[in-house]
């Protein structure tokens, strides 16, 4: 099922900052250029997340 544009939300994206949890959209540019940046990986060993 695909939507069209005028259906779709914007989804608010949050990630931990110094043990506690921030919405991405109240960084400063900076910030925001950091995490879009950011390199994601699997630990060896592990078993891959169910999606």
């Amino acid at each position: 099922m695909q939507l069209s544009d005028a259906e779709r939300q914007p989804c608010e994206v949050w990630t931990r900052v110094m043990g506690y949890h921030r919405p991405v959209a109240s960084f400063n540019v900076g910030k925001q250029g950091e995490h879009r940046e950011r390199q994601f990986f699997i630990e060896p060993g592990r078993a891959q997340p169910h999606g």
